[in-house]
């Protein structure tokens, strides 16, 4: 009888392991010390591992803050909304699937990323210099929900939308700290689902 081979191998799982743990100690220690405060050895040494090894997973300080390890859930959510669902409420579907499923503290975890993404400039701008890249990564589990290609400008549009969406979560958060990112991430969401807000407003002019 053929055995089932796993979906990645015991050396991917290992590693996706060692960065988790990464992340989780790096967070921890954000929290505790402040972001500036916290310096790479002290990470490895909290996950006691090498610092090298930090470095095998992480180019800067900055990318453990910007590495998110709920991509893959939520494209897992999203593959399971019912076909023929529009693509907004499949994507907010999905989104709320997510972070419900979330423990408590895998949710706080996420909410400081965010809080760390407004407030430290050097993760602002490592985050800005991606934003290119940010679509192209949205265009790849929008495009196959939809059967279109990733070049379909209507799909790069999209993607650039709801990358536009995060980013004015995180502004609409700054200014109001008591807001929680992610229930922000979907109230916004939920007004692009009957157009672009105002975009139909008449100016009022000088």
């Amino acid at each position: 009888m053929c055995q089932t081979l796993p979906v990645t191998s015991l050396r991917e799982r290992k590693k996706a392991r060692t960065r988790a743990e990464l992340q989780r100690h790096a967070l921890r220690l954000f929290a505790e010390r402040g972001y500036e405060a916290t310096t790479v050895e002290d990470i490895a040494a909290a996950a006691e591992v090498a610092r090298s090894t930090f470095f095998r997973y992480f180019a800067a300080k900055e990318d453990v803050v910007l590495f998110d390890d709920v991509d893959p859930l939520f494209e897992q959510a999203l593959a399971a909304v019912p076909a023929g669902t529009p693509l907004l409420v499949a994507l907010i579907e999905a989104m709320r699937a997510t972070f419900t499923g979330l423990d408590e503290q895998k949710r706080a975890d996420e909410e400081l990323r965010m809080r760390l993404v407004r407030t430290v400039p050097e993760i602002a701008a490592a985050l800005r210099a991606r934003g290119a890249w940010e679509v192209e990564q949205t265009t790849r589990f929008v495009a196959p929900a939809l059967g279109r290609s990733p070049d379909d400008i209507e799909v790069v549009t999209l993607a650039g939308a709801l990358i536009g969406a995060r980013f004015a979560a995180q502004t609409l958060v700054a200014r109001e700290p008591h807001r929680s990112y992610v229930d922000t991430t979907l109230e916004i969401l939920e007004r692009l689902r009957t157009g672009i807000p105002l975009a139909d407003e008449p100016i009022i002019g000088s």
